[in-house]
């Protein structure tokens, strides 16, 4: 007798079920890891400058957020100050302004009316520059870049010429201290055009929690 075939049921194709609310899209942990350690990076640098602000101030330095930045045209040579384009966030939901080149600006006017401690000056063998300021102890005066104590002499008549001038700088905040190619050239145009009389870069010290202020104009002489 011929076997009867059996009749078999085709076997039902399982139904994936594509709807946004079960579906899940796997996150690649390459790309999680990037995402997180972004947002741990921007917290830190935003802490830094936070830091940075407070040392400034604490000099005697009134400072404000740069909110302009360079438009540099790299082939001309040529630039222009033009306010820094703002940003969306999406947290807010409002536009925020942008980040400006350099970071802060800060000023400060040497004042001689305090008869008591007069306006000294010093010169800082860590940063290699003079300083002004009214004695904290005697003989010795904070440096304006570093804040260190250093050893103070009387003005001479030079010297006081320069009171009530007040001084105007800026200061780019890198945690290590190196500024890329096209910064480098927006620097050069902002000294070159008078924009700033100096430019300083706050870097992380050595020592844990340290600041360090370096010259643009020394770190990066255009000779070299």
């Amino acid at each position: 007798m011929k076997k009867e075939k059996e009749n078999k049921k085709p076997e039902e194709k399982k139904k994936t079920n594509y709807s946004n609310e079960n579906r899940e899209v796997p996150i690649s942990p390459i790309k999680n890891n990037r995402s997180k350690q972004g947002k741990l990076n921007r917290a830190a640098g935003q802490r830094f400058e936070a830091k940075v602000r407070a040392g400034l101030e604490k000099m005697g330095w009134i400072v404000d957020k740069w909110t302009n930045t360079v438009d540099y045209n790299r082939e001309g040579k040529t630039g222009k100050v033009v306010p820094a384009k703002r940003k969306y966030n999406p947290f807010k939901k409002v536009m925020v302004l942008g980040t400006g080149f350099p970071d802060f600006i800060a000023f400060r006017t040497n004042k001689i009316d305090n008869k008591e401690s007069p306006l000294m000056k010093g010169f800082c063998e860590k940063c290699k520059k003079e300083s002004f300021g009214y004695e904290i102890t005697k003989g010795f005066i904070t440096c304006n870049f570093c804040g260190e104590h250093i050893l103070s002499i009387p003005l001479e008549k030079e010297d006081r010429l320069k009171d009530n001038q007040t001084k105007i700088i800026s200061i780019e905040v890198k945690s290590k201290g190196y500024l890329d190619k096209i910064e480098r050239d927006m620097c050069y145009w902002l000294l070159e055009n008078n924009i700033f009389s100096e430019i300083l870069i706050a870097r992380k010290g050595k020592k844990r929690g340290e600041v360090e202020y370096i010259d643009f104009s020394d770190k990066y002489n255009k000779k070299q």
